[in-house]
C-alpha cells in the first residue's frame, strides 16, 4: 500500500547533537489526558520523553499501540467501590498513515497491522506511530489484539508483544529505517529478534529496564513463544536452546540485555539492584543508570514556576491556595466532602500495587485516628490510583480505603487517576506520600512532578529519592530499613517511623513554622529542576545510551 509517509516527518531540522535516527518502542505513552493509551508511570515517563525529544529537536520517533479501550475507565459501584469499565475510544486527531504491514501470529501468517500517526503539532511530541490490528480483512480474534493494554489473556499478551515488536519494526522499515532501536521495557522484545535477522547489528540496539519486580520481567515458555511467531521465524530446537534460560523459558529482560549493546536502569539505586538481579546470566550488557525524569513545561504550574524563580513566597502561597481549591472541587464532586484549602493536605497517588502500600497509614488504627482528629494540627488525606483491572489484591486495598474513609470528613479516595487528576493532585497537595517497600520501587517519578509544584515529598529512601533528598531541607525521608527483614516487620517499622515523622516534624513545621516550611518547598523545586526534568534525561539517552 502506497503512503505519503515513506520517511520520518519532523516539523524541524534535527539538532546536530541529536541527529541520529532513533525509534523508541513502548507499550504505553502518557501524552495527554485525551489519549488514553497508558496505565501509569511507564507511560508518563515515555510521554515526557517524547515531549522533551520534540523540545530538543531530536531525530526520534515513538512506536506504540492504539488501544481501542485504553487501559480501563475507573468508575464506582453503588457502594462507591471500584468498578472497571471498558469504553471504546475514537481519536479523530490521529491520522491514518496508509502504512500497513503483516505479522505472523500463531497459525495466521497474515495479520494486518495499521499505523496511525500522532503528529508533533497535536500535543508537542516527536512523531508517534500507533499500531492497530482493528483492520478490515483481519479475523475477529486478530482485531481484538489491540483492544486492551496489558490484556489478561496470556495468548493476547504474547500477540501484543509481536505486534508492537515485529509490526513496529516493519513500520520503521516502511519509514526508511532507524540507526538505533530503543526498547522501553521488554514488551517489544520480538523487534530485536526480527531486526537481528534483518542484519541490524547489536550496536544499533539499546534497552531500558524499569522494574525490580519479578512480575514486571515477563518470562514465558520458549516452545510456546516459538509456535506463536515470537521470533519472526521458526527456530530449531538448537536455536531455541541458545535463547532459553531457567529450564526452557524466554525471559524478556535477559534476552533484551543480551541483544542490546547498551542497557540502562531508571535510577542509580535501580542500576545496582538490576545489575545484581541479572549478574548470573551470561552475555548480558552492563546496566548503566539514567534516572527517570518528567517534562517540566507539561507538569509544572506556570504561576508556581514564576513565584519560585523570584522566590516570592506570597505569590506562591496565594497560588497554592487556588490550586488546592481547584483540587477540592474534584473532591467534593466525587465524595461530597468539603475540604479546606488552609488545612495541610497529604496525597498518596500512584499505580495501585501491593508493594507500594497505599494502606500503610492505616497500619496502627489507634494512632492514625489520633493523627486525623487532632484539632490543633488538622490534616486532610487523599488517595488515588488505578489497580491493574485483574489484580484483586490491589483492588481489595482500594475498596478497603473506600469503606474506611466513607464517613470521615477529612479523608477521600478519588477515581479517574489519569493525567488531568494526577496534575491536580500534584499541584493541590502540600505533601506527597511515597511508601513502597524499600528496593521495590525502580524510580517513582510522581514525586518529581509533585516537587516541581511545591508538594513536599515524605518518602521511603528508594528509587530516585536517594539522588534528590536532603532530609529536612528539601523533603522528609523515613529511616532506611534492611530490605531482608520479614515483610510484616518492615511494614510495622515503616508505619511507626511514618507516624513519628508526621506527628513530630512535618505537621508541626507546617503550622508552627511556615517560613521554614516555605524554605523546604522552594529547596525541593531548586533540587528537582533541572536535574529531574526530562530535558536532562532525553539528552543523556543520546549521550550515554
Amino acid at each position: 500500500m502506497t503512503s505519503k509517509y515513506s520517511k520520518w516527518h519532523h516539523p524541524y531540522k534535527p539538532a546536530k547533537e541529536y541527529d541520529k535516527k532513533v525509534a523508541y518502542f513502548s507499550m504505553e505513552f502518557g501524552i495527554h489526558q485525551a489519549l488514553k493509551i497508558y496505565s501509569g508511570g511507564l507511560g508518563f515517563l515515555a510521554g515526557s520523553h517524547m515531549r522533551s525529544g520534540f523540545e530538543l529537536k531530536q531525530n526520534m520517533i515513538g512506536i506504540g499501540m492504539l488501544w481501542k479501550y485504553g487501559y480501563y475507565d475507573q468508575a464506582r459501584n453503588d457502594d462507591q467501590t471500584l468498578r472497571i469499565d471498558f469504553v471504546e475510544k475514537a481519536y479523530n486527531f490521529l491520522e491514518d498513515t496508509g502504512i500497513e504491514v503483516e505479522v505472523q501470529l500463531h497459525d495466521n501468517p497474515n495479520v494486518k497491522v495499521r499505523a496511525y500517526i500522532l503528529k508533533p503539532e497535536i500535543f508537542g511530541t516527536v512523531p508517534i506511530y500507533l499500531l492497530s490490528t482493528d483492520v478490515e480483512g483481519n479475523d475477529y480474534l486478530s482485531k481484538t489484539i489491540t483492544n486492551h493494554l496489558y490484556d489478561a489473556n496470556e495468548m493476547t499478551r504474547v500477540s501484543q508483544s509481536i505486534v508492537l515488536g515485529i509490526g513496529g519494526a516493519k513500520v520503521v522499515e516502511a519509514l526508511g529505517g532507524a540507526e538505533v532501536y530503543h526498547l522501553n521495557e521488554g514488551h517489544a522484545l520480538p523487534a530485536f529478534y526480527y531486526l537481528r535477522d534483518k542484519g541490524v547489528t547489536k550496536e544499533q540496539m539499546v534497552f531500558t529496564t524499569h522494574t525490580p519486580e519479578k512480575a514486571g520481567n515477563e518470562e514465558r515458555d520458549a516452545r510456546h513463544l516459538n509456535r506463536c511467531g515470537f521470533f519472526g521465524k521458526y527456530l530449531s530446537d538448537k536455536e531455541l536452546a541458545k535463547e532459553s534460560v531457567n529450564g526452557g523459558s524466554i525471559n524478556y529482560t535477559v534476552s533484551a540485555l543480551r541483544m542490546a549493546k547498551n542497557s540502562n536502569a531508571v535510577s542509580k539505586l535501580h542500576a545496582k539492584v538490576a545489575n545484581e538481579m541479572w549478574k548470573d546470566y551470561k552475555g548480558v550488557s552492563k546496566i548503566i543508570p539514567i534516572t527517570n525524569a518528567q517534562n517540566q513545561n507539561f507538569w509544572q504550574d506556570e504561576t508556581i514556576r514564576k513565584a519560585w524563580e523570584k522566590k516570592n513566597a506570597k505569590t506562591y502561597i496565594k497560588r497554592k491556595l487556588e490550586l488546592k481549591s481547584e483540587l477540592f472541587r474534584t473532591v467534593v464532586n466525587q465524595t461530597e466532602k468539603m475540604f479546606d484549602p488552609n488545612v495541610l493536605t497529604f496525597v498518596w497517588a500512584r499505580r495501585f500495587a501491593g508493594y507500594k502500600r497505599a494502606e500503610l497509614l492505616l497500619h496502627d488504627l489507634e494512632r492514625f485516628e489520633k493523627l486525623i482528629s487532632n484539632a490543633k494540627y488538622p490534616v486532610q488525606i487523599i488517595w488515588a490510583g488505578k489497580p491493574y483491572p485483574y489484580d484483586y489484591y490491589a483492588i481489595d486495598i482500594f475498596n478497603h480505603l473506600v469503606h474506611y474513609t466513607k464517613h470521615k470528613p477529612n479523608l477521600a479516595v478519588l477515581i479517574g487517576y489519569e493525567i488531568d487528576l494526577s496534575r491536580k493532585l500534584k499541584c493541590g497537595s502540600d505533601v506527597w506520600l511515597n511508601t513502597p517497600r524499600i528496593t521495590r520501587e525502580a524510580s517513582g517519578t510522581s514525586g518529581m512532578t509533585a516537587a516541581m509544584n511545591g508538594s513536599v515529598n515524605v518518602s521511603i529512601n528508594d528509587g530516585w529519592i536517594p539522588e534528590f533528598q536532603k532530609n529536612g531541607k528539601n523533603c522528609f525521608v523515613l529511616p532506611e530499613l534492611d530490605h531482608n527483614m520479614p515483610v510484616w516487620e518492615q511494614d510495622k517499622t515503616d508505619a511507626d517511623n511514618l507516624y513519628d515523622l508526621l506527628e513530630n516534624v512535618v505537621i508541626p513545621m507546617y503550622y508552627d513554622n511556615p517560613e521554614k516550611w516555605q524554605e523546604v518547598v522552594f529547596k525541593g523545586i531548586d533540587d528537582v529542576v533541572p536535574e529531574f526534568t526530562s530535558a536532562r534525561m532525553a539528552h543523556e539517552y543520546y549521550k550515554e545510551l
